[in-house]
């Protein structure tokens, strides 16, 4: 019987649960967004998201993740364009810190929220570099087109949990009542963070 994979799919679900999970923009954004519009904003925000990683996973699947690291143009204009949108996050989450304000709960039209995580993520090119990278250790060499698509579903579903349970878990009603009391601080720590986040991406270089 041929082998799939180099390792058992649960550790390695294990190891990519772990690196969606970490604190990073996408995350970040999650985290806010549910603590400041509630559940259903979050949840669209952490859909985009996740339809951001399934769109680089399958580019990374068809090649394109070595069609960027040889055309280093490409790489280039992802990001760019994903280091400014960060800080555009950056910039709207230090002003609502300084502004200050009180919270508004969306109760209707979350599409907004779901482009926004899109974006997040199709800007990020280090996306579509993990994708490959973990198609690169965890397929077996003999490996098929079924067991790609196996790996890509799987992880998929392990990010999609994630990202939604970021978003379920930071609109609970005590984290919430948290956020309102210290606003202002919040913003402020997003707002840094994301700063440092543009700043990472644009001195990122793949090796």
């Amino acid at each position: 019987m041929t082998e799939l994979f180099t390792l058992p799919l649960p550790l390695i679900l294990l190891g990519w649960a772990v690196s969606a999970g970490s604190p990073g923009p996408a995350t970040l954004a999650i985290s806010g967004t549910s603590m400041a519009y509630g559940r259903s904003a979050g949840l669209a925000l952490a859909i985009g998201v996740t339809v951001g990683s399934a769109s680089w996973g399958i580019a990374a699947a068809l090649g394109f993740s070595a069609i960027m690291m040889s055309s280093q143009w490409i790489f280039e204009i992802v990001r760019y364009a994903g280091a400014l949108y960060l800080l555009y996050l950056a910039v709207k989450s230090l002003r609502s810190a300084f502004q200050g304000g009180g919270v508004t709960p969306v109760k209707a039209g979350t599409s907004g929220f779901f482009r926004r995580g899109l974006l997040l993520h199709l800007t990020n090119p280090k996306a579509v570099l993990g994708w490959g990278s973990i198609y690169a250790i965890a397929l077996a060499p003999d490996a098929g087109a079924s067991a790609v698509w196996t790996l890509f579903a799987a992880l998929l579903l392990c990010s999609m949990t994630m990202f939604c349970g970021y978003a379920i878990i930071f609109s609970t009603a005590l984290i919430a009542r948290g956020y309102v009391r210290s606003k202002r601080w919040f913003e402020l720590v997003f707002g840094l963070l994301f700063g440092a986040a543009s700043i990472k991406l644009l001195t990122y270089r793949p090796e």
